[in-house]
């Protein structure tokens, strides 16, 4: 060993030397390095004990040199110092361990934190259609009753009002005198619904009556179509409000036959409610207490394996899960609100009121966009609409536009079942508004009701697919028919036949010089005034429409594409 590194082992045993225990210090905290994770002080103190050391750690040189004595004193004194350790180190321990866990629950908000304001938004419009859902705690549904003239639509819907006391006992004392007197005693019922005297007097429905009825589950809204070939325009525009359709078929013999051959009105309004948006049918087989039926089940079963064929296939229902087969008598009441019982053994399910009552709920697009298509308007010390609500919610003194036109106006007052006056509605009610701002001869049926901050589409022409149904001849470009959709008629002509699709839906390459019965094509239609549309694929209420010719459904189809038609060019000066 040379001189200098003896010497400096002297001078490390010299100062070893004066160092001095203290069992009763408190715990050795170094500071160089006091944030350092590594050092957590726990009941295994003597651990991080060699950090600290590594200074004095020579030491253990000078107990091989026989020189200096006094450092054989400090070898043993790590032996007591450990000892106070332990003692000392549960109090540490059990404060240390604090900042631990409240740094690992401080580390998982920061994920979280991300998605903070999207999730603020949904919870918000969760809010709010909670709210509306909590002051409309009953569904609304739509109804319409279809089905061939004389089937006893009316009827059913007058004794429907009667039995959920929506008609007092007195009313229809009344409507069964005047009946009488007139000599159409069954008619009576039919009266509740069918207000018009012209109506009454030839027992035929003339335009889609409209009443209300509730109970303990739902609200609902009667829209009694007609059953005359004449007034499927009528009939179209209520089945455009409606949700769930009820085919009323009659079971008298050769009335059935009547109304389910070729040209009947039983076929066109099933497929005409389908086109319309109406996905589910419940078919009551009335009039099963005539004389020439008394309940007959074989009766029943003929009917039902008659229809279910072709609500199938030409209709596009499906009979398993968007159709319901049960027997009713609307004029006695059996099997309307309760069970048949004894009249009709053979059937043991539910009644018209609880099979509306049992079906699943709507999904409904509360937070939509608001969209109203106008079926009716009027003046009554101001300008009022009617229709029912397609999307979104509307409240009072809410700033509206009447689309096309784009007249901006305001909500005055919404009046909802009766005469009753609401501070708002939503989606799936059939609603009456009084409007500020605006006059009756600005609004004409068709045009759409939306929010000032999002209107929707309009145009003069578009793309779509079509499906011909019934034609005589071959129809090629430049035919003119009647287009429905929604709540709009008006006249258009099929400008190009784009191309021809087959039975797997795929397209021809060469535009088809015509079509007939049967084929589906994709086509552009052209009308000479603005239209409120839009797309299928974005709004199906607003996107489904029907050709009408001769008084028959020719087309049923669907717009693919609005298309922007060019600005007139302006008129040269005659000068």
């Amino acid at each position: 060993m040379s001189d200098n590194q003896g010497n400096s082992v002297d001078d490390v045993a010299q100062s070893a030397s004066k160092l001095t225990l203290n069992a009763s210090a408190p715990t050795f905290t170094p500071r160089f390095n006091a944030k350092a994770p590594a050092f957590v002080p726990r009941s295994r103190a003597p651990a991080p004990a060699p950090a600290p050391a590594a200074a004095p750690t020579p030491a253990a040189a000078p107990a091989a040199v026989p020189a200096p004595v006094a450092p054989v004193a400090p070898a043993p004194a790590p032996a007591p110092a450990a000892a106070p350790a332990p003692a000392a180190a549960p109090a540490p321990a059990a404060a240390a361990p604090a900042p631990a866990p409240v740094t690992a629950k401080a580390q998982p908000p920061a994920p979280k934190a991300r998605p903070a304001a999207p999730s603020a938004e949904d919870s918000a419009n969760a809010a709010e259609e909670e709210l509306l859902l909590d002051e409309h705690f009953k569904e609304h549904l739509n109804i319409i009753f279809i089905g061939h003239v004389d089937a006893g639509k009316s009827t059913l819907g007058g004794n429907i009002l009667y039995l959920t006391d929506m008609v007092d006992k007195r009313t229809m004392e009344k409507y069964e005198r005047e009946a009488k007197e007139a000599g159409r005693e069954s008619w009576y019922l039919s009266w509740a619904l069918d207000t018009n005297q012209e109506e009454r007097d030839k027992g035929k429905t003339v335009e889609c009556g409209r009443a209300f009825f509730e109970t303990a589950k739902r609200r609902y809204t009667i829209l009694d179509a007609p059953g005359h070939k004449n007034f499927v325009p009528s009939m179209l525009g209520g089945a455009a409000q409606a949700d769930v359709g009820v085919l009323v078929i009659s079971a008298r013999r050769g009335e059935f036959e009547t109304g389910f051959e070729r040209g009947g009105q039983t076929r066109e309004h099933a497929i005409l409610a389908k086109t319309s948006g109406v996905r589910r049918l419940i078919v009551a087989i009335n009039k099963m207490d005539d004389q020439t039926v008394e309940w007959d089940q074989g009766r029943y079963n003929d009917i039902v394996a008659k229809l279910t064929p072709f609500l199938k296939k030409t209709a596009g229902y499906n009979p398993k899960t968007d159709v319901i087969f049960l027997p009713i008598s609307g004029f006695t009441g059996a099997g309307v609100k309760n069970r048949v019982g004894s009249d009709c053994p053979w059937y043991t399910g539910p009644s018209l009121l609880e099979t509306l009552d049992g079906m699943q709920a709507i999904d409904r697009k509360i937070n939509g966009p608001l969209r109203i298509p106008i079926s009716e308007r009027y003046n009554d010390m101001g300008a009022i609409v009617s229709g029912k609500i397609e999307s979104g919610h509307i409240k009072v003194n809410q700033k509206v536009v009447i689309m096309p036109e784009r007249r901006a106006c305001e909500v005055a007052q919404i009046l909802g079942e009766g005469e009753s006056k609401e501070e708002m509605a939503v989606c799936g009610d059939n609603v009456r508004i009084k409007l500020r701002g605006i006059e009756e001869d600005y609004i004409q049926n068709g045009h759409v009701l939306v929010d000032a901050k999002a209107q929707c589409g309009s145009t003069r022409a578009f793309i779509a697919q079509v499906k011909i149904l019934d034609t005589k001849n071959i129809l090629t470009s430049g035919y003119r028919s009647v287009l429905h959709v929604h709540t709009s008629i008006e006249e258009c002509g099929m400008t190009k036949l784009l191309h021809k699709l087959n039975d797997k839906g795929q397209k021809s390459r060469l535009p088809p010089p015509f079509v007939k019965r049967g084929d589906s094509a994709i086509v552009r239609i052209e009308v000479a005034k603005l239209l409120c549309v839009e797309t299928f694929k974005d709004f199906p209420q607003l996107g489904r429409f029907t050709l009408r010719d001769e008084g028959k459904t020719v087309a049923i189809g669907k717009i693919l594409k609005l298309v922007e038609m060019e600005a007139p060019a302006p008129a040269a000066d005659a000068n």
